[in-house]
């Protein structure tokens, strides 16, 4: 069965924002953490995020990155590659 797009014809910088900022946020903002979209390349399909608040300089923050919003962002959008934590 084919998943359900979230977007019409090909994704974006706005949509990954707003996808970031309405479903993402909202968990890294309990821990007391954050996080800011940076930019995507559909060259390569990354995605950059900066994490800020409790989750510099935290121990976990590369677990967050690669196995919340990494395969977060990977199960709604396929095309998506990577995504990179920049300082």
């Amino acid at each position: 069965m084919k998943k359900k797009r979230l977007y019409k014809n090909e994704l974006t910088s706005s949509i990954l924002n707003k996808y970031i900022n309405s479903k993402i946020k909202p968990y890294i903002q309990l821990d007391g953490g954050d996080i800011e979209f940076i930019s995507y390349s559909k060259s390569t399909g990354q995605v950059k995020v900066k994490l800020l608040g409790a989750c510099v300089g935290c121990p976990l923050s590369s677990i967050t990155l690669k196995m919340g919003v990494e395969k977060q962002l990977q199960s709604k959008f396929p095309e998506i590659t990577e995504v990179i934590m920049i300082d």
